[in-house]
């Protein structure tokens, strides 16, 4: 039998259901147990808050947005944000805001657009599109949410929250290693002055 080297959902599940002193599920297929659905609620959400960040893995430079029949730019249903590039040439000096899933330009007061916008986008991706270091960092945040819900109490986490640091310390860890660092491009500062805006 191989085994991935990754984290599976059912691998998570099961962390947070014994956190709590629950047994394990074979499955998440119709289990119609209520405390492994509160436990995909809460991974769910936890995947959410955590990807709101915006890291390498589900962060895009450089993305087209370009206006519907109507005018409308509307972003992919799994956006958690999108900045437009102001320093980027292709992109127009509209003050752009996220409201809901469509682009709207504050300066003009409108949603309509008659040009392609540029900008940094953060996406919203599934457990199964999460690299490792997210998906640890992620179980032992939702175990400890799920614990403290399930059971009521703070002292008894069967994660410590040295553990959910050292967690975070390793996906930080992996943010650095993917990200080309150039102080010149990812410095909105140094950006500006070098771009005169």
């Amino acid at each position: 039998m191989t085994t991935s080297a990754l984290t599976t959902k059912l691998e998570a599940i099961n962390t947070m259901l014994d956190a709590a002193g629950e047994s394990p599920v074979s499955t998440l297929e119709s289990s119609g147990l209520a405390d492994v659905a509160e436990c995909q609620l809460v991974l769910d959400q936890v995947i959410r808050s955590v990807l709101e960040i915006g890291w390498t893995f589900n962060k895009e430079e450089d993305w087209d947005l370009v206006p519907d029949a109507s005018g409308f730019i509307n972003l992919p249903v799994n956006t958690l944000s999108f900045d437009v590039e102001q320093w980027n040439t292709k992109s127009s000096s509209a003050d752009t805001v996220q409201r809901g899933l469509r682009l709207y330009d504050k300066k003009n007061h409108t949603f309509v657009f008659t040009e392609t916008l540029t900008g940094e986008i953060v996406l919203l991706l599934t457990w199964d599109e999460l690299p490792q270091a997210a998906r640890t960092y992620v179980m032992i945040k939702a175990a400890r949410i799920y614990q403290t819900r399930a059971l009521g109490s703070d002292s008894q986490h069967k994660f410590s929250e040295a553990q959910e640091l050292s967690a975070f310390a390793a996906l930080r860890r992996h943010q650095v290693k993917k990200t080309d660092g150039n102080m010149f491009r990812d410095s909105w500062s140094v950006n500006s002055v070098v771009h005169g805006r």
